[in-house]
């Protein structure tokens, strides 16, 4: 997590200052008149404000330091453009314009390039499109498009434009919003609708509760459990290797599963 981080961009995020919204509406309107000392205040004072949002970006594998920086440019960009006449919060206004600065350097820093080719092909088939939606009135099929790209002299087959149309679609990020509250400033990702029903938040702390009761067993009880459950042994194989007997075993087992039921 980029709150670890104590220091990025040069900046101590661990004496990064706050401020109030009262504090913050009144350096807007002074930043308005062209107060450069107030425009800088609110420039530092929502620091963390950019900090928070770039954590939502950690799994892209982006160095923080670059997407801090691109986060303050997003940041100063929500301070000179911010209405204060409006009734909204800074930080409703500003989250989006934030993100939405990350995610165009994302895109224009994506490791995904497309030949000028299939570029080229693309917007062929983009203008063949939009032709023909205004001659037959309705939107037009694959076969339809590709038999105007060949009537204007470029060979290729249904498939070749399907590739190249497909090529140029943004990819779609998990941190893409898919809706907001205006009201309460909650907004839906993409991650969020993403469902996995194996690894869920109960089946993740229940493994952590297990491994917590786990640690409380003896080390001989916490053998036979572990042998039994995760490396699918028998008691009668783990009896030979512990040089005890099989009832031995069973009665260490079915006191150490007692005991991890009453922990959890």
């Amino acid at each position: 997590m980029y709150y670890s981080k104590v220091e990025i961009c040069g900046v101590n995020t661990a004496k990064l200052p706050t401020l109030t919204d009262k504090e913050k509406s009144e350096l807007l309107i002074q930043a308005k008149a062209g107060n450069m000392q107030a425009r800088e205040q609110l420039i530092n004072g929502n620091l963390r404000l950019v900090l928070s949002i770039i954590q939502r970006f950690a799994a892209r594998g982006e160095n923080p330091d670059d997407l801090f920086q691109v986060g303050c440019v997003g940041l100063i960009k929500s301070i000179d453009n911010f209405n204060t006449e409006l009734d909204v919060k800074f930080s409703t206004y500003a989250v989006p314009m934030i993100i939405g600065e990350i995610r165009r350097y994302l895109r224009d820093n994506n490791s995904i390039r497309v030949s000028r080719s299939v570029r080229d092909l693309a917007y062929r088939a983009l203008t063949a499109r939009d032709i023909l939606s205004k001659k037959m009135a309705k939107e037009p099929n694959i076969e339809e498009i590709t038999a105007q790209i060949k009537a204007d002299g470029y060979d290729c087959t249904a498939e070749d434009v399907t590739a190249a149309l497909e090529a140029i679609v943004e990819p779609v990020s998990l941190f893409d919003p898919v809706y907001n509250d205006g009201a309460s400033g909650e907004t839906l990702y993409i991650m969020d609708q993403v469902k996995d029903l194996e690894n869920t938040d109960e089946a993740w702390l229940e493994n952590i509760a297990i491994s917590e009761a786990m640690k409380k067993l003896g080390e001989r009880e916490r053998s036979i459990i572990d042998k039994r459950y995760y490396g699918g042994k028998t008691q009668m194989e783990i009896a030979d290797e512990l040089g005890i007997s099989q009832a031995q075993v069973s009665r260490l087992e079915k006191g150490a599963l007692t005991r991890i039921k009453k922990e959890l």
